[in-house]
């Protein structure tokens, strides 16, 4: 008996090195005139983006078995920087932002990684991926060669190098390439620039191959030469070869970096939805012409907490996007595959080298309705406070230090008449109480920064809750990203003075200690805490169709923002982050503190738009 132990013992500890080995096995990977090259033989990327941070690590696997069985041999991802440096110097590559665990998950699921770790991400992300704190620096301009951004974003990329630079192909690792900046001729063409984002990375331990991508109208500008320039958004083989070729010495290979075959929301606009079969024969065109591509997005997942990004320029209004991320890709939010997925896949197979055979589909992910979900506890925000900061002008969240959440901005107005109340800079969204009573909203997005106060015939406290509804994420109104009240704050034509700040980041679960039961005044936001007893684990959808505006967290995580004007009126609670037993869900709601019913329901409601 103890020989046989023993000879196991050996066979697993064999078997272990082995596939250690196998894992450490170095390839190469380089430019062949009209294909890519892996270890000298054609290769031909076909690859769907997928974000670690807008999944959970727990189903990274799932997903990936997913890319497979639709016949993706690579995935794209990119990295965030303000996940990973939250606060200046503070690094986080832990849990769900844990990129070289995602990178290495991937080898094993037997998938190519195509790495896109620019500081600026874009990606409908909070700041396109830039940290908060950056804003604080001063002097500091993002993408450009201003010394201080220099000095932070070689300290940042460092540390990403440290995380990634082993696990490039050359390294016997899976990561095929490694894009530098993005999308960068959409905003600028300084090459000294470009030339500087190489060398960093090459600093960094990023020895592999480098690209940049653009879309096609921008691609001449944001191309640094000597690298393989990518297009975007460009799926006509003729012009993707010729405009590649163009600028790349009059050879290839040829690579879509971004294919969009559906497109994001933001908050109060219809839900994006793209059929499949507008796609289907492009894809066909674009593989049989031998380009490689990356469908942005294959699996979008969730924005979750409050890293959601915006839009906005002189000719539209601020557009936050929504918490979903379900894109309309050919995997939805719940990782299942979709109708898209299924033509897709019928379309991959068509290309397959002969022999090759993809794997089954894995069976869909359970769904389940929750009925019992019971909210017994409650706190006004007035009791959530914490210590204040003064000021006599009001400050910024950045100038608080607070990254995301909430800002309660208080004063003592003299008595009154009815007056007019004009904040000016108002960023984002704004519950106005007087005296402990709402008296008004106010929202960026609508352009609505001032109202008729009510008359009081005594000194009267103001209270102003103002939301960071997401930094804008693309174009040149990143420079101007400050949150909160940004200006002045005039009322009947006088400028407030003396402020108090209490900041409420919401960064992680609120810890509250005196939680009611009683009820509370019902013009007020409230934070709400209940639970709810589950006999088996499914993915749910928590409908907050009836309820106004706020976040929610189940089991301490932050699943993001809901409000009810759409157009998505459910939250994605994956099952990963459910237990048996009892489960834990806390509310903070904006606008109808009233309620107390919410369910779970076995479907998402991604398309409804409510005043």
């Amino acid at each position: 008996m103890r020989l046989k132990k023993t000879w196991l013992l050996l066979m697993l500890m064999s078997m272990s090195f082995m596939h250690n080995a196998m894992a450490q096995a170095k390839h190469s990977f380089s430019l062949g005139d009209s294909v890519f090259l892996l270890d000298g033989k054609p290769f031909q990327m076909i690859s769907g983006e997928m974000h670690y941070t807008r999944v959970p690590r727990e189903a990274w696997r799932q997903r990936m078995k997913m890319a497979k069985a639709m016949g993706l041999n690579t995935i794209g991802t990119y990295v965030f920087w303000n996940v990973h440096e939250p606060q200046k110097g503070v690094y986080d590559f832990s849990g769900n932002n844990d990129i070289a665990e995602f990178v290495k998950e991937a080898q094993e699921e037997g998938l190519w990684v195509i790495l896109r770790p620019s500081p600026y991400v874009c990606a409908e992300w909070e700041f396109g991926g830039y940290p908060y704190w950056l804003q604080n620096e001063k002097g500091l301009v993002v993408r450009s060669k201003e010394p201080a951004y220099v000095k932070e974003y070689k300290e940042y990329i460092m540390q990403v190098g440290k995380q990634l630079a082993p696990l490039q192909v050359n390294h016997g690792g899976n990561i095929l390439m490694i894009q530098i900046e993005n999308e960068y001729g959409s905003y600028g063409s300084d090459k000294e620039y470009l030339e500087m984002n190489r060398k960093m990375f090459v600093d960094a331990g990023f020895d592999g191959l480098l690209y940049t991508c653009d879309p096609a109208n921008d691609l001449a500008k944001g191309h640094l030469p000597g690298l393989l320039p990518a297009v975007n958004g460009l799926d006509k083989p003729l012009q993707v070869k010729k405009l590649i070729r163009d600028n790349h010495n009059g050879k290839g290979p040829f690579y879509i970096a971004e294919w969009y075959p559906a497109w994001f929301d933001w908050w109060g606009t219809q839900h994006h939805t793209v059929p499949a079969e507008k796609y289907v024969t492009r894809l066909d065109s674009v593989l049989a012409a031998g380009i490689s591509i990356n469908m942005y997005m294959f699996h979008g997942g969730t924005t979750r907490a409050f890293m959601n990004g915006a839009n906005y320029n002189d000719k539209n209004p601020y557009e936050p996007q929504i918490s979903s991320y379900d894109y309309d890709a050919p995997l939805d939010e719940a990782g299942n595959a979709t109708e898209k997925f299924m033509q897709f896949r019928k379309v991959i197979e068509k290309h397959l080298r002969m022999g090759e055979v993809l794997p089954a589909i894995p069976a869909a992910k359970k769904s389940m309705s929750v009925t019992n979900i019971h909210f017994t506890q409650s706190i006004p925000v007035f009791d959530l406070l914490p210590k204040a900061v003064t000021s006599l002008s009001p400050l910024t969240f950045e100038a608080l230090h607070q990254a995301y959440g909430y800002v309660l901005y208080r004063t003592v107005l003299p008595k009154h008449s009815a007056s007019f109340l004009a904040i000016n800079g108002l960023r984002d969204y704004a519950i106005v109480m007087l005296n402990g009573n709402r008296v008004g909203v106010l929202d960026r997005r609508l352009k609505q920064d001032s109202i008729i106060l009510p008359a009081s015939a005594t000194t009267a406290t103001l209270d102003i809750l103002v939301e960071n509804l997401g930094r804008i994420n693309f174009g040149p109104y990143l420079l101007k990203n400050t949150k909160g009240i940004t200006g002045q704050v005039i009322f009947d034509g006088t400028e407030i003075q003396n402020w108090k700040m209490y900041g409420l980041p919401f960064d992680t679960l609120p810890v509250v200690k005196n939680f009611s039961k009683k009820e509370y005044n019902a013009t007020v936001p409230v934070l709400k805490r209940g639970s709810f007893e589950l006999g088996e684990v499914a993915d749910t959808y928590l409908d907050f169709s009836n309820w106004g505006k706020g976040c929610v967290w189940v089991n301490g995580h932050n699943l993001g923002r809901y409000w009810s004007i759409g157009p998505q009126q459910t939250i994605y609670l994956p099952a990963e982050w459910l237990k048996k037993g009892k489960n834990e869900i806390v509310v903070f709601e904006m606008l109808r503190p009233e309620q107390k019913k919410l369910q779970g329901i076995d479907h998402p409601v991604l398309n409804i738009l409510q005043k």
